[in-house]
């Protein structure tokens, strides 16, 4: 099978990169040491080829109340211009489609970022919606060719500390657009060298930073001149431990079409209360809660904190582990899991490794955020 590759693949390829197959995608996984990108995300600054991410366009008269009954989250919460909402996107089962992050452009556009491996899943269950609504709209996917409302872009995530900073040095009149900008907002930069520039203060890593939209065509000058401007490059391997340190869900590993969101921890994203419905709404307030999401940080020496492995709680209930990593920052082996209802933070509990049972304590996600430890 051919690999995919994002208009960096060249540059990744140029800083002798380690390239790894990513669900299909030809994807650097480090440019060297994991644990050195991963660190400059924490202390100071690094970047992410995320362009293997998917943006969709939605466009036309009624893409507000489109979006109000397709995401579990409500964009009625998006009521100024460049806001931006995390949500899930379920089916009528309750379970997760996709996560994803929908930016309020205008009441005839608003853009969605959607995962790489689910993007064409994604659209498909947009454009069935669509016809069945009968909402008449535009959806266009900015990843895979020009079409006739836009050319392909690419995504780069400037995460860290010193990544504000930096970004502005290299994208003119970035500063101007940002400097005052909440999280989770956007703002489009017009007229840079690498033409019009979506910055959004957002990321996945726990750390302030932004993520950049330019054309596909500009990427690699974009990346090349954030390298020469000191940015450290960073792979697939320290974007999963950042995220695993910041308590952040992966999709197709925290959740999928067969998870309720409820039991991942992403109740904060499906809004339950307003009179809105939405799809899997019914399903969701028919099963309810049935477990918990929770950080661990193992307490005894002899394994590694793995997905799928097993955890016993102390009445003799089971639960699993869903991510797990050794954390960089922090020094310990720590994972994400599904635990019964009745544990509870400071707890201990034995996960099940090869033939031993080692204890673990439970804590409260995230991990670290903004280079601080807050789970010990």
């Amino acid at each position: 099978m051919t690999l995919k590759s994002t208009p960096l693949n060249h540059a990744h390829r140029a800083i002798n990169a380690r390239m790894v197959d990513f669900g299909g995608w030809d994807m650097p996984v480090n440019y060297g040491s994991q644990i050195e990108e991963h660190l400059a995300v924490r202390t100071d600054v690094g970047m992410f080829d995320v362009a293997h991410m998917c943006v969709v366009d939605i466009k036309g008269a009624n893409v507000r109340a489109f979006l109000r009954g397709l995401l579990a989250n409500n964009v009625d919460k998006l009521q100024v211009s460049g806001k931006a909402l995390y949500s899930c996107m379920l089916n009528p089962e309750g379970t997760v489609i996709d996560d994803l992050i929908v930016y309020f452009i205008n009441e005839e556009w608003f853009r969605l970022v959607v995962n790489a491996g689910t993007a064409t899943k994604d659209v498909a269950w947009m454009q069935a919606h669509n016809e069945q609504t009968g909402a008449g709209l535009t959806i266009t996917q900015r990843r895979d060719g020009d079409t006739a409302e836009g050319a392909p872009m690419a995504l780069i995530a400037v995460q860290g500390p010193n990544a504000r900073a930096k970004v502005w040095d290299v994208i003119p009149g970035s500063q101007a657009a940002t400097g005052e900008m909440k999280p989770f907002n956007v703002a489009f930069v017009q007229d840079t060298p690498f033409g019009e520039a979506m910055v959004a203060r957002t990321g996945y890593t726990g750390e302030d930073g932004f993520e950049i939209g330019v054309a596909a065509s500009q990427a690699e000058a974009l990346w090349n001149a954030l390298l020469a401007a000191g940015v450290k490059p960073a792979g697939l391997g320290a974007r999963d431990t950042l995220r695993l340190e910041a308590g952040m869900n992966l999709y197709g590993q925290d959740m999928d079409e067969s998870v309720n969101p409820l039991d991942a921890g992403l109740a904060w994203t499906i809004d339950l209360v307003s009179e809105r419905d939405f799809v899997g709404k019914a399903a969701l307030q028919a099963k309810g809660q049935n477990a918990q999401f929770v950080g661990l940080i193992l307490r005894e020496k002899g394994g590694v904190l793995r997905a799928h492995q097993k955890i016993i709680a102390a009445n003799g209930d089971t639960g699993e582990i869903t991510s797990g990593t050794f954390s960089p920052t922090m020094q310990q082996a720590i994972a994400l899991a599904r635990v019964p209802m009745g544990v509870n933070v400071g707890d201990t509990v034995h996960v099940e490794i090869r033939d031993k049972k080692l204890a673990a304590t439970v804590v409260k996600l995230p991990f670290v955020r903004n280079g601080k430890i807050l789970a010990a």
